[in-house]
C-alpha cells in the first residue's frame, strides 16, 4: 500500500495519547512479559494475551528475575483471546517476526481509536506490513537492547541491560523527527525503571540494531555457541566484524550513514555482556522458525533495491535456511 496527500498530512498531524494510558501486550515472553511487568508494577493498567501459559499466569501471575531487581505479580489481567481484551492506547507487540501473519487478526480488536501500536521486534521492514493493517499513524516502533529470556511459564529471567529506544513510522520509513506521542510513552516507560530513547528516524534506528543481530544471532547458530564464545575466539570474532562492515555498507546504501567506530563499540559492549543465548539460538535449539526474513531477507532486499550486494550477508542467511529446514525436518523443495 502506498500513502499520498491526506495520509502523509494525518501523519504530520499524530494526535497526543489520553492523558491515562492502558497497554496491551501481545506476546507475553523474554521481551513482553518482562516489560509489560515492569509497566504494571509502575502502576499502569496492563493487559497480557497468552497461549500456553495463560492458564499458569491466571493462577500464579508472573516472576520476574532480574539484574535490576527481582519481583513477582502476583496477579495480571490476562486473556487468552484478544476478543476478550479492552481496547488499550498502547499496544505493545513482542510476538516472535515469524507470527506476524496474525497480527491482521489479534490487533485491531485490542486497539483504541485514539491508540498506537508499538512494534517491538527485531529487523527490518515490519511496519509496513502493520501500517497496511491499521495506518502508518498509529504505528511506531521499538528496538530492545536487553538479555532476557523466558525460562518457565510465566517466568522471565533478565540477565543484562534493557533499555528501548522508540521512533515512529512513516510511509517508505520517512523520518518523522520527535512527536509529542513518542514522548508520551517514553515517560510511561521511564516511570517504569525502562531506560527509554527517542530517534527521529525508524530506518536509521533499524539498521544501527541490524549492525548487531546479523552477525550475532547468525553466526550464534552456525557456530553453536552464546555471546561470551563468539567474541573471544579470534576467527569468528573477525568474521562478526566483517559482516557489520557489510550491515553498514547496506544501510549507507539506503541514505542511512553509521560511523564506523560503531563496530568497535558493538564489540566492545559485547565482550563487557554477561553470557547470553541469543533469540535465534533459542529458537533453532527449540525447533521453532526462525526469524530470517526480518533480520536477513527484508534488509537483503532493501539493500538490492538500493543498488548494492551485501554477498557475506546473503552467504550466511542462505546457511541459516538450510540449517532452518534440515532442524525442522522441512524439505528444501517445500520452502523458497
Amino acid at each position: 500500500m502506498r500513502y499520498f496527500g491526506d495520509d502523509l498530512l494525518k501523519l504530520a498531524a499524530m494526535p497526543r495519547l489520553p492523558e491515562t494510558r492502558r497497554y496491551a501486550v501481545l506476546g507475553t515472553g523474554a521481551l513482553g512479559g518482562f516489560y509489560g511487568a515492569k509497566l504494571q508494577q509502575a502502576g499502569f493498567a496492563v493487559h497480557f494475551l497468552l497461549h500456553s501459559d495463560y492458564e499458569h499466569v491466571c493462577q500464579n501471575g508472573l516472576w520476574v528475575q532480574s539484574c535490576w531487581g527481582d519481583f513477582h505479580l502476583p496477579q495480571v489481567n490476562a486473556y487468552a483471546a484478544v476478543e476478550d481484551m479492552p481496547a488499550c492506547e498502547g499496544v505493545i507487540v513482542a510476538l516472535k517476526a515469524t507470527q506476524n501473519a496474525l497480527l491482521p487478526h489479534l490487533i485491531p480488536p485490542v486497539l483504541a481509536e485514539n491508540g498506537v501500536v508499538i512494534l517491538l521486534q527485531n529487523g527490518l521492514g515490519v511496519e509496513p506490513e502493520i501500517a497496511d493493517c491499521v495506518g502508518p499513524e498509529r504505528v511506531m516502533g521499538g528496538l530492545c537492547f536487553i538479555s532476557s529470556n523466558k525460562v518457565g511459564p510465566g517466568h522471565i529471567h533478565h540477565l543484562d541491560y534493557g533499555s528501548v529506544l522508540l521512533a515512529e513510522y512513516g510511509p517508505g520509513y520517512a523520518p518523522q523527527g520527535i512527536t509529542p506521542r513518542l514522548q508520551q510513552v517514553q515517560a510511561d516507560f521511564q516511570r517504569a525503571g525502562i531506560p527509554t530513547s527517542l530517534s527521529p528516524d525508524l530506518m536509521l534506528a533499524r539498521w544501527q540494531k541490524l549492525v548487531w543481530n546479523i552477525p550475532f544471532n547468525g553466526l550464534s547458530v552456525v557456530f553453536n555457541a552464546d555471546t561470551q564464545q563468539m567474541i573471544r575466539d579470534p576467527e569468528a570474532r573477525a568474521l562478526a566484524e566483517t559482516l557489520m562492515q557489510e550491515v553498514i555498507q547496506g544501510a549507507a546504501a539506503c541514505d542511512r550513514l553509521l560511523p564506523d567506530s560503531l563496530i568497535q563499540e558493538m564489540l566492545t559492549n559485547t565482550e563487557k555482556m554477561a553470557p547470553y543465548r541469543t533469540s535465534m539460538k533459542i529458537d533453532y535449539e527449540r525447533k521453532r522458525p526462525l526469524e530470517l526474513q526480518v533480520i536477513f531477507g527484508n534488509p537483503l532486499q532493501y539493500a538490492r533495491q538500493a543498488g548494492i550486494h551485501l554477498p557475506r550477508v546473503e552467504m550466511l542467511y542462505r546457511q541459516l535456511q538450510v540449517l532452518d529446514r534440515l532442524n525442522r525436518g522441512i524439505p528444501g523443495e517445500q520452502q523458497a
